[in-house]
């Protein structure tokens, strides 16, 4: 697997944690035996549930909520005329999260019954209670509405319920499409998430929620037999909170062929020589650097401290909230978990808390973080965004990425447009490798086609193209933003972060930008001491 594609496949003080069934299988022990995809009637969750609730008030325990959870994957990878691999699983179970004294506790099981849900309350009231030596903060949640409510991924067409005969006969049919074009190599797979989560709290929330995704990809490799040489790229089909219709709407046939045309072109490509130029970033190139820039600078735990082990902490901290220019006045982010199609989007958090949307940067001004119900209080926000997120019923939920995308320009400009409107650029499609500090300020990042403009025209390819900066410099050296007719979601079905380390899925969407004076390096190029 190319780094380009390990983004997408693979809190405070950290809580007390006890999990008593820490493999996850698919035997459900106790009165309940379920099938693959069965889950418990609603009336046997909440009878389960509100035993859980009883007993940790008994307990002494101010706050609990119960989390059920059913999660199916499937994954069918191809080359060639090959099968590679076909990966079904599943893992349900359920976790127990209470506060006593303003502590966490938290336990978890995957065996379903009420004698076991009272066992494992009862662990996370003394989880809890033994944690208060070590308090530091004391837990404090911001007020949130009870709902009794009911919300699904908008599914036409459920990928779990197409035959999978069907799903190989389009992968080996892109391969084989892409073969016929020149391609010396191709691979492909389809892979898809399916969620079924329950929570149940103290505060009178009944909330069930049915969230599905779905990623297909292809990488083609063209080979110059008379060098040796080799370049890949791959498909532009990016992941999607969506069904199986994603798939039998886009354009495979397009895709290879640009592909396979373009990887023919990036062999013979000049390499690109160093120096300062202007940059145009297409959707499918810049939610990768959105995501590294800003989505993960603007988490409010990581901005405090508090997450440091993954991938570090920021530079984006309380002092700057609606102080720093982030970037140009053109720029707008917002955050959003309501968006139709993206990755991070479902009704509810794992907090309980309706999800919205909310200004990250406003005209190039920082004034808003990502918040949980426990972290927004450090920054005094009376309600939580809705950033809370668990990737197992095992996991103790943490903050995590919303949709963070780059607003589009309000002016009426086309990528055509931009380009006529730029004397010398680079355009780069597709995500690459990326490199970025620890603060997530200093960094570099690389894509997939490069493309050279000059006088308001694109008059070839470039190959070994990288740009660095620093996030500040890079997002006040925007000028232009196309309108939202070039609007995409680009995105990760696997941001990870925390410790025991947890994956999310984040979609970014964004029109091409330009971006003044970046500093460009040949990646062919080492320095010789």
């Amino acid at each position: 697997m190319h780094r380009r594609n390990f983004l997408k496949c693979c809190s405070l003080a950290l809580p007390s944690v006890l999990l008593m069934k820490n493999i996850p299988g698919n035997e459900i022990r106790g009165t309940h035996n379920l099938l693959l995809n069965e889950f418990p009637d609603d009336e046997v969750i909440r009878k389960i549930a509100d035993t859980v609730i009883h007993t940790s008030r008994r307990l002494g325990a101010s706050y609990c909520d119960f989390r059920l959870t059913s999660f199916n994957s499937q994954n069918i990878y191809t080359r060639e005329q090959t099968v590679q691999s076909i990966s079904e699983t599943q893992n349900f179970g359920f976790s127990v999260r209470v506060i006593v004294d303003g502590v966490w506790g938290f336990a978890a099981s995957n065996t379903f019954n009420e004698k076991e849900a009272v066992r494992i309350t009862k662990i996370a009231c003394n989880i809890a209670r033994s944690g208060k030596i070590n308090q530091k903060n004391y837990v404090e949640l911001t007020p949130v509405n009870a709902y009794n409510d009911y919300w699904k991924t908008p599914v036409v067409r459920d990928a779990f319920e197409v035959p999978l005969d069907e799903k190989i006969n389009l992968l080996l049919g892109i391969n084989s499409r892409a073969l016929s074009l020149g391609a010396a190599y191709c691979s492909s797979f389809i892979w898809c998430v399916h969620e079924k989560k329950y929570f149940i709290s103290s505060e009178g929330s009944y909330i069930k929620q049915d969230i599905q995704r779905i990623w297909p990809n292809f990488e083609v490799t063209v080979v110059d037999k008379t060098t040796g040489d080799f370049e890949s790229l791959d498909s532009f089909a990016e992941p999607m909170g969506m069904g199986y219709e994603y798939i039998e709407r886009f354009d495979f046939n397009s895709d290879i062929e640009r592909a396979v045309e373009n990887v023919k072109m990036k062999l013979k490509a000049k390499s690109v020589p160093e120096g300062r130029r202007d940059l145009i970033l297409d959707p499918a190139h810049l939610w990768l650097t959105i995501h590294e820039t800003c989505g993960h600078p603007t988490e409010l735990d990581r901005a405090l401290g508090f997450e440091a082990n993954y991938a570090g902490t920021s530079f984006m901290t309380p002092d700057k909230l609606g102080k720093l220019r982030y970037g140009s006045e053109i720029v707008n982010i917002r955050g959003d978990r309501t968006q139709p199609g993206a990755l991070a989007t479902r009704g509810y958090d794992d907090d309980g808390v309706r999800t919205t949307e909310w200004d990250i940067i406003k005209d190039g001004i920082f004034v808003g973080y990502q918040t949980t119900r426990e972290m927004a209080k450090y920054i005094g926000q009376e309600v939580s965004n809705g950033c809370a997120y668990a990737d197992s019923w095992s996991r103790f939920p943490i903050q995590r990425m919303p949709n963070v995308s780059l607003m589009p320009g309000e002016s009426k400009l086309s990528l055509d447009d931009l380009i006529a409107d730029t004397e010398d650029a680079i355009l780069i499609k597709g995500s690459g490798s990326w490199s970025i500090d620890m603060q997530r300020y200093n960094f570099q990042f690389t894509g997939q086609e490069f493309w050279e403009i000059k006088n308001g025209k694109i008059i070839g390819m470039l190959r070994d193209v990288a740009y660095q900066g620093n996030t500040v410099d890079f997002w006040n050296s925007c000028d232009a933003i196309c309108d939202k007719s070039e609007y995409k979601l680009g995105g990760s079905f696997f941001c990870g972060k925390g410790e025991p380390a947890q994956v999310s899925p984040v979609s970014h969407g964004s029109s091409p930008a330009r971006f003044r004076n970046v500093n460009i390096l040949n990646t062919s190029k080492q320095n010789v001491k």
